[in-house]
């Protein structure tokens, strides 16, 4: 089953896209046995899901999104009912397998789970388990061991049973070859594209269009409430300038983490590679090495001819050119065949031939650089640099608390707060409620608290709100604009340019339907056919997908046949199929048809996976509360 898991990992991860948050960090028979409470969201069999969790598993989706968009991350995203709905989905089947597991009881030994984790590469060094990197990932991870091996069960246990579900699913070459030949099948298009821009000299709307419309969309032109705010940002990075440290504590970091300032031995070589495959045929191993063997005669009776037979033999096209030169290693780069050879030479001596998995090396030693420690004055700033950030990170840590509780009880100014812990009061630029804002007012959570009654009618500081990992910012409005309506003189333009706009689409598309009327009859119609070309349904660029839809879908028993759609501008597109090139399977799969068969694999397993989870509802009776999950704060 691990070997399952090992070689099928884009299987197992398009399963996991419908279970992708993570399992919280207790016991599977705890989470299971979940007792419930008013708040819960939803129920699985006998099992809760509470408001706190769907809270908790909102906030780590944040946290993902902002972490990998940065400054583009719009935290407005996720308060939507859709949102709230989909990470719901996500820990119903996340319960539904986790109540199914403990069913069947699904464990992960502990000499799997040992197995397992000796074999993570980025736990190994030198080939072999790091302690050091274990504790560390665990470290990084913001957990203990028992923790986090917990969770790792949890998580092996799901993706067994992921792929116990794919191992039951039997595909025929026979159905995979129709679906290959229904994305490979080729069709010859010519196109016609009628645009509303063609139609505008000719579109009219009626006097009373503007003011009709005006009238029945008066949301859209209506200005949201706007304020101006100033405000505390406390954070643990602005922390940092108010944190100092002495020359001693430099002095006893730097003794106490030698270690960590020392440079480990580099050596700088050059090689000559021939190339053989890892798998390759005993004949290809012998003829490469064969003339391996002969270069290296050749170096034993001229050393000095190394790079000048590198340049000439070597099949490493990245140093080649240079004379084979790999410039410096350190351990732990290369592969552990080539790196025990480089270092096990002497400065300027050749190698033996050298056998790895990318073929056949000569290795000559060019220079050592022996390990050595960094001197204080060289690493003087990273380490006074890391104590600042420890020293704020521990000061952030003691204030928060009483920078909340100042800001609440001494909620008629900022100043109180700002002399206290020794901020600086800023200034927002002008705030649009609803509108999505860069920077720590799009935190939604902070943007309610600036809109509220209190902030705005009562003027009180808005409490200390955590816009991102240790930062609070604390605000107070200073500006408030209500919403307003545009008067309709001001956009009368703008949505006669519109309104019309729309009108000559409708006039655009009206002519391409006729046009396709005639053509479908046998008659002419006025059309100036671009160039053909042909298309695939996996290869159709700048064809709209509803066009790509009907090209494939038309009846190809009469060439030519015509088409049309409605354009994304709302114009209309003709599209007249001259030709069709049905699929031909060759004798030897192409590697595009090997991918497209692995993902017609990927996409029934996903839809096995799918069922599953409907019978496991109807084995486990899922039940939502709408109420608690319209409920955005926590209770």
């Amino acid at each position: 089953m691990f070997d399952t898991v090992r070689n099928n990992p884009k299987l197992i991860q398009g399963f996991l896209v419908l279970i992708t948050l993570p399992f919280a960090f207790w016991g599977v028979e705890s989470y299971v046995r979940n007792a419930g409470s008013t708040n819960d969201v939803a129920s699985v069999g006998d099992s809760k899901i509470s408001l706190q969790e769907l809270q908790k598993s909102l906030t780590e989706q944040q946290d993902r999104m902002r972490a990998t968009l940065g400054k583009q991350f719009d935290p407005a995203m996720f308060d939507t009912p859709e949102v709230r709905q989909a990470v719901l989905d996500s820990l119903v089947n996340q319960r539904l397998i986790a109540l199914q597991a403990a069913k069947a009881r699904f464990n992960i030994g502990d000499a799997q789970l040992a197995q397992f984790i000796a074999n993570i590469p980025q736990l190994q060094e030198g080939g072999k388990f790091s302690q050091e990197r274990y504790e560390a990932l665990v470290a990084g991870q913001g957990l203990n061991k028992e923790g986090f091996e917990a969770r790792l069960r949890r998580d092996l246990a799901l993706q067994q049973i992921a792929a116990a579900i794919s191992d039951t699913g039997v595909i025929s070459r026979a159905s995979g070859n129709r679906w290959l030949a229904a994305q490979l099948e080729e069709r010859e298009i010519s196109e016609v594209f009628i645009h509303p821009e063609q139609f505008l000299a000719q579109a009219k709307i009626a006097d009373t269009a503007v003011k009709a419309y005006y009238d029945a969309n008066k949301q859209q032109f209506e200005t949201p409430e706007q304020v101006r705010a100033e405000y505390l940002a406390l954070s643990r990075d602005a922390l940092t300038d108010q944190v100092t440290v002495s020359e001693d504590e430099i002095k006893k970091a730097y003794a106490e983490h030698a270690d960590r300032y020392r440079q480990a031995e580099q050596r700088r070589a050059s090689h000559i590679l021939i190339r053989a495959a890892k798998d390759a045929s005993e004949a290809d191993l012998k003829v490469a090495k064969a003339k391996a063997d002969e270069i290296l005669v050749q170096l034993k009776k001229s050393p000095g001819d190394f790079a000048k037979l590198a340049k000439a033999s070597s099949q490493d096209p990245g140093s080649a050119e240079k004379g084979g030169d790999l410039d410096w290693i350190s351990r732990g780069m290369m592969v552990k065949p080539f790196e025990d050879a480089v270092f096990a030479l002497k400065e300027s001596q050749i190698s033996d031939v050298v056998r790895s998995d990318f073929g056949f090396h000569i290795i000559q030693l060019t220079g050592i650089k022996a390990e050595q420690g960094k001197p204080l004055e060289q690493v003087r700033g990273e380490i006074a640099a890391e104590l600042k950030s420890q020293g704020a990170a521990k000061k952030y840590a003691e204030i928060a608390e009483g920078f909340s509780n100042t800001v609440y009880e001494q909620a008629d100014s900022l100043k109180p707060a700002a002399d206290k812990y020794k901020l600086v009061i800023q200034q927002s630029p002008l705030i649009a409620k609803g509108v999505p804002t860069p920077g720590p007012f799009g935190n939604a959570k902070l943007s309610k608290a600036l809109f509220s009654d209190d902030a705005v009618k009562n003027k009180r500081n808005t409490e200390a709100v955590e816009v991102a990992p240790n930062s609070l910012i604390a605000a107070r409005v200073v500006e408030y604009k209500p919403a307003a309506l545009v008067p309709l003189e001001t956009v009368k333009a703008e949505i006669e340019k519109r309104l019309t706009r729309e009108e000559a689409g409708k006039l655009a598309r009206a002519d391409g339907e006729a046009r396709l009327a005639k053509l479908t009859k046998g008659e002419q119609a006025d059309a100036a056919w671009g160039v053909a070309r042909n298309v695939q349904r996996v290869g159709a660029p700048n064809l709209p997908p509803a066009a790509a839809g009907a090209i494939f879908k038309a009846d190809a028993a009469k060439l030519p046949a015509y088409v049309g759609t409605e354009l994304p501008d709302g114009g209309y597109g003709l599209y007249r199929i001259g030709k069709v090139k049905a699929f031909a399977a060759a004798e030897k799969e192409t590697p595009q048809e090997g991918q497209l068969r692995k993902q017609y694999s990927q996409l029934v397993a996903e839809e096995e996976f799918g069922a599953w989870l409907i019978t496991l509802r109807q084995r486990f009776p899922v039940t939502i509360n709408k109420v608690a999950l319209e409920t955005k704060e926590r209770p």
